[in-house]
């Protein structure tokens, strides 16, 4: 039997790190201002590490028989932690920013060590999925390293599955030419032309901060100077796919920045669409049919359990106390879990049209509490106006516990629900904002625009405070009479 104490070697190795006498390795970390020493062993070092086995190889003694390296572009604060890993072989996230972890994991695929780069680049996607997305650019700006494939994927499923989320990023006019164009490339694209053109303009004219405002004022110089920004975006737009109205209003306007002879094969396309021209017609952009999976065999819930549930039976049923676990009268039939189905508004009004009887929960980020509503109706993503029903109700459970709870039905029957208009930016409406989920970006989980306010449709608020907050999860259920 072989008896292991890799523990303890782990820690006598720690300590080996703090020797003062028997090093001799001195790497240098740092700019001028902020460099810092550190010392090691260059047996540790070849052993543990190839490019430092290389760095060594390549480095003469100093006078008092020391190997020097420097880095000066390494940041003393990640290369401590690394050199800790290199002699002890424990990383600690626990209490770790997600920006330190993610330039640990760009240090360590640069240091050549790969296992410890996978492992972090995964725990960033399983644990730090909305810290990505909130930094894409940084993110996206990494894959010229050749690595990061399971981190490159998780990105690319943003862009086809969510690209707004990356064209009214804060950080979009910041992005690297090589990255907007390597983005423009995509067939898979989910979104229309003529809003891509858009936001090319925009990030063309946000490189040139002394086009002048008004279009109207531009001079041909002008129009000259965006066109050599975008040299290399524009013949990646898809003109012939762009309808006439979006043509006359969006494209023309900018007319001198394209090439006079797909100017006039645009021209005759929008005229005589049969007819050949001479420029080069790219395919149109692929739209991913989204398949809808049958839900109802899939577990009961990640946020609510079933006394939740009775509860919840109860309030339907309209009874003054709770059911037992035993005798509730309905099964809650899961329809949607944000988790898995994303948590896009089109998402929620895709899979739940025409579901009726319905229950929507969600766990709002940073604490327990649970907030959610029912609808007796049937969910239409085909109407834009106020929903009338007297059986609806907002609720929430404050700490996730069914003795916290607030129940608040709905008082003006003609103003229950809101379908919105826009439903790329609103999922659930519940009154006029006592209860809505909504995102400006397609995710409820990012950008803090769910809300619950003051009740003027329902009987009371089910919220202490007014401030808009993320969830981390929601689901929709559809609540079926269980047969006899």
């Amino acid at each position: 039997m072989a008896f292991k104490f890799l523990e303890k070697l782990s820690q006598d190795f720690s300590e080996l790190l703090n020797d003062k006498e028997e090093y001799n390795v001195i790497i240098e970390v740092g700019q001028e201002k902020n460099k810092k020493t550190f010392t090691a062993h260059s047996t540790i070092l070849r052993y543990r590490s190839s490019y430092f086995n290389k760095e060594l190889t390549n480095t003469i003694l100093s006078d008092d028989n020391n190997k020097i390296i420097t880095k000066t572009n390494f940041s003393a604060q990640i290369f401590e932690i690394i050199l800790k890993y290199i002699y002890g072989g424990i990383i600690d996230t626990e209490n770790m920013d997600t920006r330190t972890i993610y330039d640990l994991m760009i240090l360590a695929n640069e240091l050549e060590f790969e296992e410890l780069s996978e492992k972090l680049e995964n725990h960033l996607i399983e644990s730090k999925a909305p810290w990505l997305r909130s930094h894409f650019t940084l993110v996206y700006s990494i894959f010229k390293y050749k690595k990061f494939k399971n981190l490159e994927k998780f990105c690319n499923n943003i862009i086809v599955k969510h690209p707004i989320i990356v064209f009214e990023s804060a950080e979009f006019t910041s992005l690297h030419e090589s990255v907007l164009v390597s983005i423009l490339k995509r067939d898979d694209l989910q979104m229309k032309e003529s809003e891509i053109w858009d936001y090319i303009i925009k990030w063309g004219t946000v490189q040139n901060p002394t086009l002048p405002e008004k279009l109207e004022e531009w001079s041909d110089e002008n129009f000259m100077t965006l066109k050599a920004t975008l040299q290399k975006c524009l013949p990646l737009i898809r003109y012939f796919h762009i309808s006439n109205l979006d043509f006359m209003f969006k494209i023309k306007p900018y007319k001198k920045i394209l090439d006079k002879q797909l100017w006039n094969d645009l021209k005759q396309h929008f005229i005589l669409p049969d007819h050949p021209v001479e420029s080069i017609i790219l395919p149109p952009r692929l739209v991913l049919k989204q398949e809808l999976p049958e839900r109802v065999n899939e577990s009961f819930s990640t946020i609510i359990n079933e006394k939740h549930a009775s509860m919840l039976s109860s309030w339907i049923k309209n009874q003054q106390t709770g059911y037992y676990l035993t005798n509730t009268p309905y099964e809650f039939q899961l329809i949607l879990r944000g988790s898995k189905d994303g948590f896009a508004p089109r998402t929620f009004w895709d899979i739940c049209d025409g579901h009726h009887n319905t229950i929507v929960v969600t766990k709002v980020e940073g604490t327990d509490e649970i907030i959610g509503g029912f609808n007796p109706l049937a969910w239409d993503k085909t109407k834009k106006r106020w929903m009338k029903t007297n059986k609806s109700f907002i609720f929430s459970f404050k700490d996730g516990n069914i003795q916290n709870s607030i129940l608040s039905r709905v008082k003006k029957e003609f103003g229950a629900l809101w379908y919105a208009l826009d439903k790329d930016k609103y999922g659930p409406h519940f009154g006029e904002v006592e209860f809505m989920m909504k995102s400006d970006v397609s995710d409820f989980t990012y950008d803090k625009k769910n809300r619950c306010c003051l009740s003027n449709f329902y009987e009371k608020s089910i919220r202490t405070t007014e401030d808009e907050f993320c969830i981390i999860d929601y689901e929709v259920f559809k609540v079926v009479r269980k047969s006899i």
